[in-house]
């Protein structure tokens, strides 16, 4: 009969970490006598990250000592004391291909409920020394499993195991491992999985995005093209003080590939000295008419802006990647709500010319915030598009406007707040499309919520890079991307583009693209760090890498996973 063997318990603390600190909780250590099991904790045990582990859904973590020994064999080690792997109980039997998602335990006084594996995370191979541990975990198919707690009471060592239900569908912990991190899922084992009510909701959402791709939704379009390649400028138009428009067409005269609404193009920017600047623009005008449209405002201090503002002429040729982007307008036929600030206008402008080449019946609204006209860019032209749909509202708002400049335009007063947005009483269903400075998106968003917009229905793009993902990373402080301390590495150069950086890789000691980018303070986002969450997938624009070790799972087309990624040559990152 399956038996306790060990519970193990320890508090969060603050452990260094390649010269970081880490707040974790993966040290657990055995306690003597009988602890009290209660529905978030045990009694004595903490996480240090709440967002991976702990809660109700993960109050315990269970691993087993068959395991234990396949690791001792692995690795030639005899030091692995119960706690080990950051479990709270050791457990002779349960093994992970056995154990199935919503199987009910009686252990002591206590009653639990399977409801996941373990999290992929890159702590147990901290604790473990052996940083590639979480992947191994994963493709040995001996992750471990979370229950929660039905019951409160005492659990202690030498306490059997008593299994009370088999979960519905008999899917194994070892099986919902794998249909999570592994290739080769059936869409069948999905299904089922989703309808075992044990399993936890975060699994659940994962399950139904990876069914939804695996049912019929096509997948995600390569590129037009790979890596960049030269575009002939066309036309260079000022469209106010600050913001200039640039065509750019196939310089043998081809249509170029049709782009999709909201998407951006990547540029290499000619300088006289230093590394190449790479740039992204959001495509502004009809993204099928052939040829590419960006307007750029000039930055007071922007080499690459100052260039293509005040520099470029008509019959240059410039390096561009093909358009990318998720931020992209859908077919549709509820209401669609067009919302900006500043610059951020161009995503949403070539929506709204989508939605006028379309001759769209959808009820269609175009809200936007400016300091006055002189930086309200392309506005004559928005404003045409508009009245050329049957069922447009144009609400535009100047927030450092002359009254008769205001009139003019039909701008109301003061800035576009989250007030004055509730007050126009957008309608619930639509589907909202949000683009501006970081708190602007941020009102807007809490706004449309508060308007009873489904916050899965309200869509917005970051023009800078996107928010750090660090799991259990304490005391870091906030830099700007530099170039690493020391001397310059002596490998392929690898551009980060929306942080505007570009530094060679030195191998000696960096083992990957993103330790290069934590060198460099780029914002990152990662979890395993050994090729298996996938939560550093990153858009690959130009350039050819090697993997060590090679992912679980490879990413798609087009896509890196920056963690186990080393550049074979010259690699462009949209990061």
């Amino acid at each position: 009969m399956p038996t306790l063997l060990s519970v193990n318990v320890g508090m969060p603390k603050d452990a260094p970490w390649e010269g970081r600190t880490v707040r974790t909780g993966v040290w657990k250590y055995p306690v003597q006598g009988p602890a009290m099991v209660r529905r978030l904790n045990i009694d004595g045990d903490g996480q240090g990250d709440t967002a991976g582990h702990g809660g109700e859904q993960r109050a315990v973590l269970v691993y087993q000592i068959q395991s234990y020994r396949h690791w001792q064999r692995h690795f030639g080690r005899a030091d692995l004391g119960y706690g080990q792997f950051g479990e709270n109980l050791t457990v002779d039997g349960l093994l992970d291909d056995e154990v199935c998602i919503g199987d009910r335990y009686r252990i002591g006084e206590a009653e639990f409920e399977v409801t996941q594996p373990r999290v992929t995370c890159y702590r147990v191979g901290m604790r473990f020394g052996e940083p590639e541990l979480a992947a191994l975990l994963v493709s040995h198919h001996r992750p471990g499993f979370y229950m929660r707690v039905l019951r409160e009471g005492q659990v202690q060592a030498g306490d059997r195991i008593v299994r009370t239900r088999t979960g519905p569908g008999a899917l194994s912990v070892a099986d919902t491992d794998a249909l999570l991190y592994l290739p080769g899922r059936d869409p069948a084992k999905l299904r089922l999985a989703l309808n075992v009510p044990a399993l936890s909701p975060g699994w659940q959402g994962s399950f139904r995005e990876l069914l939804a791709d695996a049912d019929g939704s096509e997948p995600a379009a390569r590129p037009a093209w790979d890596g960049f390649r030269p575009l002939r400028v066309t036309d260079v138009t000022a469209e106010s003080t600050t913001v200039t428009s640039i065509r750019l067409a196939d310089p043998d005269g081809s249509p170029l590939p049709a782009a999709r609404a909201g998407q951006y193009l990547t540029l290499r920017v000619p300088t006289t000295t230093g590394p190449t600047p790479v740039r992204s623009y959001s495509l502004s005008a009809a993204p099928d008419a052939g040829s590419y449209r960006i307007s750029v405002k000039h930055e007071t201090q922007g080499t690459a802006s100052g260039y293509l503002t005040t520099r470029l002429r008509p019959g240059a040729n410039l390096q561009v990647a093909a358009p990318r982007g998720e931020f992209v307008y859908a077919e549709g036929s509820a209401p669609v709500l067009l919302v900006s600030a500043g610059i951020g206008l161009t995503p949403v402008l070539s929506m709204l010319h989508a939605l006028a080449d379309r001759k769209s019946e959808r009820e269609v609204w175009w809200i936007h915030g400016a300091r006055g006209p002189r930086e309200h860019p392309l506005a004559a032209e928005a404003h045409d598009l508009l009245a050329s749909l049957p069922h447009a509202h144009e609400h535009v708002f100047y927030s450092a406007a002359a009254p008769e400049e205001r009139q003019r335009a039909h701008a109301a007063p003061g800035r576009l707040t989250k007030d004055r947005l509730i007050a126009l009483s957008v309608p619930a269903d639509a589907t909202a499309y949000v683009c501006g400075p970081a708190p602007f998106m941020t009102d807007m968003r809490q706004a449309l919520t508060e308007a009873g917009i489904d916050p899965a229905h309200i869509h917005t793009e970051l023009f800078g890079t996107l928010a750090a993902i660090n799991p259990g990373l304490t005391g870091q402080p906030a830099r700007a991307p530099h170039p690493p301390q020391g001397p310059p590495g002596s490998g392929p150069l690898v551009t980060f583009a929306r942080s505007g950086i570009a530094v060679p890789f030195d191998a000696e000691n960096n083992h990957s693209v993103l330790e290069l980018a934590d060198a460099c303070d780029v914002p990152t986002r990662w979890s395993c760090r050994t090729g298996v969450c996938h939560t550093c997938v990153t858009p690959l624009l130009s350039g050819t890498i090697s993997y060590s070790p090679e992912p679980l799972e490879a990413p798609a087309a087009g896509e890196v996973l920056i963690c186990c990624a080393r550049p074979g040559t010259d690699l462009v990152l949209d990061m």
